[in-house]
């Protein structure tokens, strides 16, 4: 007898996924989102066109350096817990049930910081535009997509 509850592709457990800790960043900048853990849902399913992870942030850890992409839109929905969006406006909390979108080409560097005592868990979703490229507002790092992978140079072009 089959259990009935177990997905079946295309469907999977998003809890089995295992969570991809740390960050690709240049090493000067791995400390700042040591606390952030991604579980790859898009690349599970497959997903070719756009990524989607669900990702946690400890507290005292931030999702990212604060950045903006040339060609590729994010979206995140909060999920649980609360976290501060940064951005060239301001702050501002979002909580459970709260979304926010970033449009590519928009200069708007922004990030998400855990300030509370506990856990926030967010639904991150981007495309997958060919030549993107990330720019860091407040850090001597900017981010290129070659060939799918990301390539990170000073602001002067030169490699780290």
């Amino acid at each position: 007898m089959s259990d009935q509850r177990l997905p079946k592709p295309p469907a999977i457990d998003a809890m089995q996924v295992a969570p991809a800790p740390g960050s690709n960043y240049p090493d000067a900048f791995k400390p700042r989102v040591a606390g952030r853990a991604k579980r790859k849902l898009g690349d599970a399913l497959g997903l070719k066109n756009f990524g989607v992870n669900l990702t946690t942030i400890r507290p005292g850890a931030a999702s990212a350096l604060r950045h903006w992409h040339l060609t590729q839109d994010e979206f995140v929905y909060i999920l649980e817990g609360e976290l501060v969006l940064v951005t060239d406006a301001g702050e501002q909390v979002l909580r459970a049930g709260m979304a926010a979108g970033f449009p590519a080409g928009k200069a708007d560097g922004h990030h998400l910081v855990n300030r509370a005592d506990h856990d926030a868990v967010y639904l991150e979703v981007g495309d997958r535009s060919a030549g993107d490229a990330g720019n860091y507002p407040d850090d001597d790092l900017v981010a290129r997509a070659v060939n799918g992978v990301w390539k990170f140079t000073h602001k002067d072009g030169t490699p780290y």
